[in-house]
């Protein structure tokens, strides 16, 4: 015997199969019957149903079933509708589910065999598409209706969480900024291309992009420049020394003249290279601000950009505190990783945490070792910004000191502190700062002296426990020489 459970969006429904309509149900002809009600009808028959009595009701069933939980409503519904078996026997029936981490607390709590194999999937995909006609309760649109609000409260529960740390800006942040990164130089090499057809000795001047682009705006026609012009092209640029240089370079310039028509569109396409440069800066910004909300921890150990392209890799902050450390050593090199493990090669030693000042300071030899304590203290960060309550960047900071104590240790040799001590420390004060102190008795030496009794008074018990055990033994064995 076999029976068949299905979750649906307006209650659970328990249906009852035939064993051999069960091995029949293998063939192809009997699969395509499936779509057939009438035929389909005979195969699997509804043996109970149990709707759901509120929206609440049905969410709250729905997440555990979505995180391989039993609830207690469907285990009264099983409890009530599946035959008992007999103490200390297993039953003899199984029963078809359709998630296996379901599947084993069922079988755990209610002593049921679980099925979810090809045949199980073949049921259910059945009972998916007559489950409207085949609860006789139910009115055309209902269930539809249902699976539209269930959905709606679904997702709309897995978004809900604290707003001041929500992981998904970072990533879209860190993605528009690389995105940012190369269109700018895109754009920039494009401008100077451009704009060195009337002064092309400025590209050599003036080598960062975003100044070049102001530069080349402040300008102009490089004939119009005088030395009345030098104060302001002196703040724009920074230094004296620049600004006349590129004042010498427009009076011997080899570039042609060009129309105003032409002069306005580069002007034009220089002041959307500006306001791209700009807007870069302030999108910086906001991850780093954002960066010390969300992981303060490790913001202050890595870096708010090397710890948000971490977090953007993981794919969120949670995905990133369950990694394990290894796993984080080599986040972002995995092309690397499996080409080295088909090659039979050397795997990685790093990934994105490459990027960080530590790797980079480390000596040629110490770079793999350096990388994996980094990768162990990038992992402890991301669990405490991911599961504290509180969020504190005093963990990041120790750690941060630990990594160079680390360094500093393979350099000359000198001894790092504890781990252990260092978080304790680390420990009390953040709870100092948040006002959680408790308050420890202190004994007196008089105390732990009584309580403690010393060495000597200890050998002296051992000593005279070890004598009376001797004299006991000596009255015995002439005991026995008497008689």
């Amino acid at each position: 015997m076999m029976y068949v459970l299905f979750e649906s969006a307006s209650g659970y429904g328990l249906f009852e199969m035939a064993e051999s309509e069960g091995i029949a149900l293998k063939s192809k002809s009997v699969q395509e019957a499936v779509t057939d009600l009438s035929r389909f009808g005979k195969i699997c028959k509804l043996k109970a149903f149990a709707p759901f009595r509120s929206a609440i009701e049905a969410l709250e069933n729905i997440n555990c079933i979505s995180e391989g939980i039993l609830h207690d409503y469907l285990r009264d519904f099983l409890e009530a509708n599946l035959p008992k078996a007999k103490a200390g026997k297993k039953a003899k029936y199984t029963l078809g589910i359709a998630d296996s981490k379901l599947g084993t607390q069922l079988s755990e709590t209610l002593n049921v065999q679980c099925e979810g194999g090809d045949l199980t999937k073949e049921i259910i995909r059945g009972i998916r598409l007559h489950f409207e006609k085949m609860i006789t309760a139910m009115r055309p649109g209902d269930y539809t209706k249902a699976q539209l609000g269930l959905s709606h409260s679904y997702s709309r529960s897995k978004v809900k969480f604290n707003v001041n740390r929500v992981d998904n800006m970072i990533i879209q942040a860190i993605c528009l900024l690389d995105q940012l990164d190369k269109d700018i130089n895109t754009f920039s090499m494009r401008a100077k291309e451009w704009n060195s057809y009337c002064f092309p000795e400025l590209a050599k001047v003036v080598a960062d992009n975003y100044l070049y682009a102001k530069t080349a705006r402040f300008v102009g026609d490089k004939n119009k420049l005088t030395e009345e012009h030098l104060e302001e092209l002196e703040e724009l640029v920074g230094d004296t020394a620049k600004a006349k240089q590129v004042l010498q370079a427009s009076r011997a310039s080899m570039g042609m003249d060009v129309s105003e028509t032409d002069r306005n569109s580069i002007n034009a396409f220089l002041d959307r290279v500006i306001s791209l440069s700009e807007y870069r800066m302030k999108l910086n910004e906001y991850l780093c601000t954002k960066m010390d909300q969300v992981s303060p921890n490790l913001a202050k150990l890595i870096g708010p950009i090397v710890g948000a392209r971490l977090i953007s890799q993981a794919g969120s902050l949670t995905n990133l505190a369950k990694a394990p450390a290894s796993t984080v050593q080599i986040l972002g090199a995995e092309k690397a990783l499996f080409r080295a493990l088909k090659t039979k090669g050397n795997t990685p030693k790093y990934g994105l945490i490459y990027h960080s000042t530590f790797i980079g300071r480390a000596a040629a030899k110490n770079k793999g070792r350096i990388s994996r304590f980094l990768a162990n203290k990038c992992t402890i960060a991301s669990r405490i910004d991911c599961f504290s309550d509180v969020p504190t960047s005093k963990f990041g900071e120790v750690m941060r000191d630990q990594v160079e104590e680390r360094l500093a240790f393979y350099e000359t040799g000198v001894a790092p502190q504890k781990n252990l001590t260092v978080m304790q420390d680390a420990a009390e004060e953040v709870r100092k700062e948040n006002g959680e102190v408790k308050p420890t008795k202190k004994r007196s030496r008089d105390e732990d002296s009584e309580e403690k009794p010393s060495k000597k008074i200890k050998k002296e018990k051992k000593s005279k426990k070890t004598e009376d055990k001797k004299e006991k033994k000596s009255k015995k064995s002439k005991k026995s020489k008497k008689e």
